[in-house]
């Protein structure tokens, strides 16, 4: 029995009770962590695109490819008035020889009040529909040896059935985000300071997995956290984060330390000027992976690449993933922008 049904059978019997489908560079996957960020950002519109191919080094691989975009509605210039997020995105998370994955198809809404002095508080909602579905045929069991030779015409004499199954999922969060950039004309002083929870599968969607037995899918919750601060009279920024999740009896816990230097100053008043940068630093996934990471911001663009370096059980397969993340943030004129200011 080749080893990818081992893991399918796995993920078949008990894959409904693990943790969802996760990233490393978690910043660039903010609408997929928390409804609540959706148009909480700098600018107007927002494009990311994430790619992670994990287990590299097993013959068994795992593919993950999210496409987010948001929006802010009515959103002044100085963002100073209540406005609204809107936003949706679409994940791919597939592997193995089964081809076992699923696809998901989410909005989400969210309301943004500024405060006043730098400090914002935004709440939203979470709704779609995924898919979960796997491609039997594609397996070979060990029964299909004939003795001398593999037999494709042999049945496996497995009692495993499995067809494709859709369900509706909600999710909702809160966020408290303060911009220091709001209260100071110079970078030197600039600081950040964001902190959510989320909740995720409220609903408990039925997984219909084997012979249409049903389990609920396990809520999952998310605490997150962000600190970045410039260094006076400098170029130099420190980011510090983490991200913390529950489901069921899973949990991950991940840490990140990250420096930033800029080439190139943003304007923070006409967004005429835009700031480039270099980001580079580890994130710390517990119990389980050291992941370097490297980011560069030219103008609109930012473009991430990590790669995680097992340090659990797993390295024995040198199982490690590489990830890619690339995003555009329009800064100037929208077309739901609030006019004046």
């Amino acid at each position: 029995m080749k080893k990818s049904l081992i893991i399918f059978s796995i993920l078949s019997v008990v894959g409904l009770k693990a943790q969802d489908l996760h990233f490393s560079q978690t910043l660039q996957t903010p609408t997929l962590i928390n409804p609540a960020a959706t148009g909480v950002f700098e600018g107007y519109e927002r494009v990311i695109i994430n790619q992670r191919n994990q287990w590299l080094g097993s013959k068994t691989q795992f593919s993950t490819t999210n496409i987010a975009a948001d929006v802010n509605v009515l959103k002044s210039r100085n963002n100073q008035n209540a406005h609204l997020g809107l936003g949706m995105f679409f994940y791919n998370d597939i592997g193995g020889d089964a081809k076992f994955g699923s696809q998901s198809a989410n909005v989400n809404i969210s309301g943004i009040l500024p405060a006043g002095n730098g400090h914002i508080f935004s709440a939203g909602i979470q709704g779609g529909f995924a898919n979960r579905k796997a491609d039997l045929s594609r397996l070979t069991w060990a029964s299909q040896w004939d003795g001398n030779s593999y037999d494709p015409t042999l049945g496996s004499q497995e009692n495993v059935t499995y067809s494709s199954f859709q369900y509706a999922d909600v999710g909702a969060g809160f966020m408290y985000t303060y911009d220091g950039g709001e209260n100071t004309f110079s970078r030197d002083n600039d600081m950040k300071l964001q902190l959510g929870a989320s909740v995720q599968h409220v609903n408990q969607p039925t997984m219909r997995y084997v012979g249409g037995i049903g389990d609920k899918l396990y809520r999952k919750y998310v605490f997150h956290g962000s600190f970045l601060k410039e260094i006076s009279y400098s170029k130099w920024a420190y980011d510090i984060k983490f991200l913390q999740l529950f489901q069921g009896p899973h949990k991950e816990t991940m840490l990140g330390v990250h420096m930033k230097y800029r080439f190139a100053e943003g304007t923070k008043i006409t967004g005429m000027m835009q700031e480039s940068s270099i980001t580079f630093g580890m994130n710390f996934r517990v119990k389980d992976a050291i992941i370097p990471t490297v980011a560069v911001q030219y103008k609109s663009f930012r473009f991430g690449m990590s790669y995680d370096i097992t340090v659990s059980k797993l390295r024995r397969t040198n199982a490690g993933s590489l990830e890619f993340s690339l995003s555009y943030t329009n800064f100037h004129h929208a077309l739901f922008k609030r006019r004046g200011y």
